[in-house]
């Protein structure tokens, strides 16, 4: 049995570089121990504790699009949609270590999991 460590993604509404190029597609991976640590030593995040996700996803999000880098500029400047589906997204694969998520059938109630797809849709 292998562990998925890392988790393909797509942005509801993307983000747009410099040029006007709109990126949507991406890739996260799973959280260490020192990805949740080091930001603390940033004195960004000392300053505005808020900015703590910030650091953190730029972190682990490993692709988005063609650019050549994520960091924590492109995670600003993210639509708020975009940023709140990263951050769901990291918690649960972080939480969980997949991503998927428990349902219940509404015809005859039985629970299950169903795998989020790319657009965060089951």
């Amino acid at each position: 049995m292998s562990i998925v460590t890392e988790f393909e993604f797509t942005l509801p509404h993307g983000y747009v570089d410099a040029q006007g190029n709109l990126h949507r597609e991406g890739m996260m991976r799973l959280a260490t121990a020192n990805d949740e640590i080091a930001p603390m030593k940033d004195s960004r995040v000392q300053s505005n504790p808020g900015y703590l996700a910030i650091i953190l996803l730029s972190r682990v999000v490993t692709r988005l699009g063609e650019l050549p880098q994520v960091n924590p500029r492109v995670i600003e400047e993210m639509f708020a949609a975009d940023f709140a589906h990263l951050e769901e997204l990291y918690r649960r694969i972080n939480a969980n270590g997949h991503n998927r998520v428990r349902v219940t059938c509404p015809h005859c109630e039985k629970k299950f999991e169903v795998e989020v797809e790319e657009s965060g849709e089951p």
